[in-house]
């Protein structure tokens, strides 16, 4: 019985996966930014549903402020398409669209996709300390 317990368990283990990501479309890049929430273009980010794109990523990052001081940013790289001229996600409303076949990602539910694409938007590690956001992948 032991040793079933150890098999399940380091099963369990393996099974694990110790990325978020596994997107195998888009590429992994390293990611490390700060956004700072007293500086005046960063403006909309005081208000609940504010964004602000800033460079960085593949294709450029949207930052959006969502209820109770939480903040999420993502990639505005189509998660579906391979990077191409025409995959950069434009931001409307709540809404990321992919300019090439009009699919939407709402930004108030983790990048989630509105259509049948496959992944939900890139998602990149927020942390608030003060007034400042650090942006990491």
């Amino acid at each position: 019985m032991k040793k079933a317990i150890t098999l399940l368990l380091f099963i369990g283990l393996l099974a694990c996966n110790t990325t978020d990501d596994n997107n195998p479309v888009l590429p992994d890049v390293a990611v490390n930014t700060t956004v700072f929430l007293n500086n005046p273009t960063n403006n909309d980010l005081l208000f609940v549903g504010g964004t602000v794109e800033i460079g960085g990523g593949i294709k450029g990052i949207v930052v959006y402020r969502g209820a109770n001081d939480t903040f999420f940013a993502y990639d505005l790289a189509c998660p579906h398409l391979a990077v191409n001229e025409c995959t950069k996600m434009d931001v409307d409303g709540l809404f990321m669209i992919c300019t090439c076949d009009n699919s939407k990602f709402a930004l108030a539910l983790g990048g989630a996709p509105q259509s049948d694409t496959p992944y939900p938007a890139k998602q990149y590690r927020v942390v608030k300390n003060g007034n400042t956001l650090s942006i990491t992948n």
